[in-house]
């Protein structure tokens, strides 16, 4: 008899191990998923797409109905997990019956930041975080809303991509000094804010918000050094938050996120998690491919065999703001490592690498970033490149063929 296995969450991390399982344990476990958003998993990273007008919501799907049917997984979605008894290996539902359980995966992702400044709770302060977000910023870009958006992480520039491409006047606010500033450097950053200004969004840098204004709805946002922002929305996209509470309550190990090994398990015997819920020796990852890394192991580890999760290298390949943009490994060069650069401003294009004893250890590139994938396998195999050191920074294929001559 199957195993019953509850996932709890349906986003692209819970996805991904369902697919891995049905590789490696099809037949092993009963698989239930569980997830309060009212719809099929999707690939979150495309909203921007859709909020642009780019991509039909329908299309972001990662599955359809009949591939979940086909592998036998029953599919709970617009239903919300409220407590995790450990004891009777239960997950309660709201509004529904408890499902039992002899494996749980915690896949509950993350929840988006609110500032804790003035005014953030008035009528028209929105954050963007899933498809319920992008319906109501498509109707405030019909309406040319005037809107500010405070973060210039990755979040934050494609909700004013979006937005700004759906025909609403944006101005984008951020804290740092330069966009990014966790995956490009300076140089980088700078090109790409350029980038972003063509297609008509305002960028203020340092930007530090103070309140926001507005009786019940909000019409501006002040900045501490006292400028004001007309806004007839707001938009906060300044970081996320995991989703911890449903572990907490239920006595499970949480720091920042909730607390897993190498095994991808919890504190508790059978209970698991991944993707940007879990923290893993002391790293909350937040991206797409550290949880697709887990989802593998965690498969082959239900699966009954040998497998162990050490660690992801951090990769970002995205088109931001509609600009591609590419950032692995080490690229701020410690001391002993050396840089190779190339910059074309008038072309739009950046592209730093960053080699320390022989091997490629960094990179960034911004505009072209044909050879991203290549460049990110050298990171991660630690690869020699000496015969190709010379080469390698006018892509993958003058570089193998100076190698292979």
């Amino acid at each position: 008899m199957s195993e019953p296995l509850v996932i709890v969450g349906n986003g692209m991390a819970a996805a991904r191990l369902v697919d891995e399982l049905a590789k490696s344990a099809l037949g092993r476990y009963a698989i239930a998923v569980i997830g309060d958003e009212p719809r099929l998993a999707y690939n979150r990273v495309l909203l921007s797409s859709v909020l642009a007008g780019e991509t039909a919501s329908h299309e972001i799907e990662l599955r359809p109905a009949s591939w979940w049917r086909d592998r036998g997984v029953t599919l709970k979605y617009g239903c919300v997990a409220t407590e995790i008894d450990v004891g009777r290996r239960e997950l309660k539902i709201a509004g529904e019956e408890s499902l039992m359980f002899s494996k749980l995966v915690l896949a509950t992702g993350s929840a988006p930041l609110r500032l804790n400044v003035p005014g953030a709770g008035l009528a028209g302060v929105h954050t963007f975080r899933d498809s319920r977000d992008v319906d109501l910023l498509l109707a405030l870009a019909a309406q040319k809303k005037r809107v500010v958006v405070i973060g210039g992480g990755l979040l934050g520039l494609e909700a004013a991509y979006g937005l700004a491409k759906a025909g609403a006047p944006v101005t984008l606010i951020h804290l740092m000094d330069r966009l990014m500033e966790r995956q490009l450097d300076l140089p980088a950053a700078d090109l790409l804010k350029t980038l972003v200004e063509r297609k008509g969004i305002e960028v203020l840098l340092s930007a530090n918000t103070a309140r926001l204004h507005g009786e019940t709805f909000v019409e501006g946002v002040e900045l501490v050094d006292g400028r004001r922002i007309d806004a007839d929305a707001v938009i906060f996209a300044a970081g996320i938050r995991p989703n911890t509470a449903l572990a907490k309550d239920a006595g499970i190990s949480v720091n920042r996120g909730i607390v897993i090994d190498d095994h991808l398990q919890t504190g508790v015997a059978d209970i698991f998690a991944l993707g940007e819920c879990a923290e893993h020796r002391g790293i909350c990852y937040g991206l797409v491919d550290p949880a697709y890394e887990q989802a593998r192991v965690l498969a082959q580890h239900l699966a009954g065999n040998s497998a162990c999760y050490s660690g992801s290298v951090v990769a970002t390949n995205l088109k931001v703001s509609g600009v591609a943009v590419f950032s692995a490994g080490d690229f701020n060069a410690d001391d002993g490592a050396e840089t190779i650069v190339l910059s074309d401003t008038r072309r739009g294009a950046y592209k730093k690498l960053v080699i320390a004893n022989g091997r490629l250890t960094g990179a960034v590139l911004v505009g072209d970033t044909q050879d991203a994938l290549w460049y990110l396998d050298l990171i991660r195999t630690r690869k020699p490149i000496v015969k190709i050191r010379g080469d390698m920074m006018f892509g993958r294929s003058l570089a193998v063929s100076s190698e292979a001559a």
